[in-house]
């Protein structure tokens, strides 16, 4: 599962071809969540909760670079870096 950004000890990465819908898994400290792209939804999983709300915050701001990087996936092309959060 390609890495697609790296920030605050958390690492974010997106399957190439998953399932709909849209969204991106969340790793920290051997935890692991699935979380919705446009909603923000928790799908699966969880992190420690200041990790989950800096995860909502940088999906907040990144929305447009991670449906582009799942559309990308979906082809089954790599889907690319999306930077960090600010």
């Amino acid at each position: 599962m390609p890495e697609i950004c790296r920030f605050a000890g958390i690492v974010i990465r997106m399957h190439i071809g998953d399932h709909a819908p849209p969204h991106f898994h969340a790793q920290y400290a051997g935890r692991e969540l699935q979380m919705s792209i446009q909603d923000r939804r928790i799908m699966n999983g969880s992190l420690p909760p200041r990790q989950s709300r800096l995860v909502i915050e940088w999906a907040t701001q990144r929305e447009a670079d991670l449906l582009a990087a799942w559309q990308r996936a979906a082809r089954y092309e790599p889907p690319g870096a999306v930077e960090p959060l600010l």
